[in-house]
């Protein structure tokens, strides 16, 4: 089974500073790139943890006795590490969005590429599907997952136009969804209209943001104080989440100040923005959009 090279692959493990006896955790395991690249860095004794819920990935699992890959979603990393006896770890690693694998097989309907049945769940078992969101979501829900995920400002005549249509017949594939958005497919930009239609789908399928957002606040009991998170988003929404949580610990506003005018935060930024080259770009497409971000908890 091909997954392609990992994003950032350096960078993002470097980020975690290893310790050769240290407790890691890769909550998105994949093609398991990032996860062979600590073990590679870690010595006898040290340990790492793998979180990924789409069962393809199993495939990939990497035979190794400081391993072990838990097959789950990774908003429930902080029970399961517990259950593993491993309530306080020195690193997590996250790369977030669409595998390379999952793009790449025609019939999990991820890709713009492909005619395949409207599915994009990343754990198959779950019932919410693409399916579900085109056919079966009202008006007013179908146009906020389009304006809230895809930023797209035509959603609201998106939404209404796919309700006329499925009145027609459902919307089963994505060959069908295309056609029933080709009026707000202009020509030079139908590729990047198509990417936010299907990002937006995706993420409210998926559950994307709220599965960030658990994931992020557990971290503060997870990472051990001078532990590292160094975590890639492919996103503006997924990024500012992240940027904005290392900075201050929150999602949105300020965090509460004390009478001096000082306020603790979980974590402290480590260097800047951290983004691919043109070589890395030219080799992985992937890599285009994606963002490093990487902190230590305080």
């Amino acid at each position: 089974m091909s997954y392609h090279n990992p994003v950032l692959l350096d960078e993002t493990v470097s980020g975690l500073a290893i310790k050769p006896d240290g407790i890691y955790v890769d909550v998105t395991f994949g093609g398991g790139g990032h996860s062979r690249e600590i073990l590679n860095r870690l010595g006898e004794n040290g340990k790492l943890f793998a979180f990924d819920q789409d069962a393809d990935a199993l495939e990939n699992k990497i035979d190794d006795p400081r391993f072990t890959l838990i097959h789950e979603n990774f908003r429930f990393a902080k029970r399961f590490l517990r259950f593993y006896g491993a309530s306080q770890v020195d690193g997590v690693l996250g790369d977030f969005g669409v595998s390379s694998h999952q793009f790449d097989v025609a019939e999990r309907g991820f890709s713009t590429r492909f005619d395949a049945e409207l599915d994009m769940r990343m754990n198959q078992k779950n019932k919410l599907s693409a399916y579900h969101v085109v056919n079966e979501y009202a008006e007013e829900d179908i146009s906020r997952v389009l304006l809230q995920y895809g930023e797209l400002r035509s959603a609201p005549k998106i939404a209404r136009t796919l309700i006329s249509v499925r009145k027609e017949g459902a919307i089963k594939t994505t060959e069908a969804l295309k056609l029933a958005l080709k009026p707000f497919l202009p020509q030079n930009r139908e590729n990047k209209v198509l990417a936010q239609v299907y990002q937006a789908i995706r993420i409210e399928v998926n559950q994307e943001i709220e599965v960030l957002k658990d994931f992020l606040k557990q971290t503060e009991e997870i990472i051990k104080p001078g532990g590292r998170l160094s975590l890639i988003s492919y996103h503006s929404l997924e990024d500012r989440l992240v940027k904005r949580y290392m900075r201050n610990g929150l999602f949105e506003g300020e965090p509460e100040k004390d009478m001096f005018g000082n306020f603790t935060v979980p974590f402290k930024k480590v260097g800047g923005l951290i983004v691919p080259g043109k070589a890395e770009i030219k080799e992985n497409n992937r890599a285009r959009s994606a963002k490093l971000r990487i902190a230590e908890k305080v």
